[in-house]
């Protein structure tokens, strides 16, 4: 049993001519509701297993947030560009090509429009867009992370700050 868990980065700063989209940081809000994110998820998770995140700041930033609450190192985070430049389906066997497959947890923190597209593609039940810190988690009746395909995975909850906080 492999699960997979999709979080949505946090609340960023508006779009600028100052920043490119890359460089932008999380607001003070986003860097709230993400810790009480990461709260909820350690509720559920006691472990986030491997963590590979979005070199963008606000990824990378939610991430450190979210590896915290779980006493990780932010060194122990694994940065994977794919996550930023080409994050879908079609990519995903390669970004999980790195998990050693005696890992059965994974935490991806990426971006939408391609986090929700891929939470729809995955599992039957499909997942409402996911908002900021929002958070998918996706099991798979598999024993290894390349057998990971369309429709084969069951939506073991999602949590929405809205819904939660």
């Amino acid at each position: 049993m492999k699960r997979l868990i999709l979080v949505r980065h946090g609340r960023a700063e508006d779009d600028s001519s100052e920043i490119s989209d890359f460089e932008r940081s999380l607001t003070l809000k986003g860097k709230v509701i993400s810790r009480l994110m990461a709260r909820k998820l350690v509720e559920k998770e006691k472990s986030p297993g491997t963590i590979l995140t979005s070199p963008a700041f606000r990824a990378l930033e939610t991430a450190v947030i979210f590896a915290g609450e779980y006493g990780i190192a932010a060194d122990d985070i694994l940065v994977n560009s794919n996550l930023y430049y080409k994050m879908s389906l079609q990519n995903l066997p390669a970004i999980l090509s790195v998990i050693k497959e005696d890992i059965d947890v994974v935490t991806l923190f990426g971006h939408n429009p391609s986090f929700t597209q891929i939470a729809n593609n995955l599992c039957k039940e499909g997942c409402e867009f996911i908002p900021k810190s929002g958070v998918v988690c996706i099991s798979f009746n598999i024993m290894t992370w390349s057998e990971i395909s369309r429709n084969n995975g069951k939506m073991e909850y999602f949590l929405i700050p809205e819904k939660i906080l």
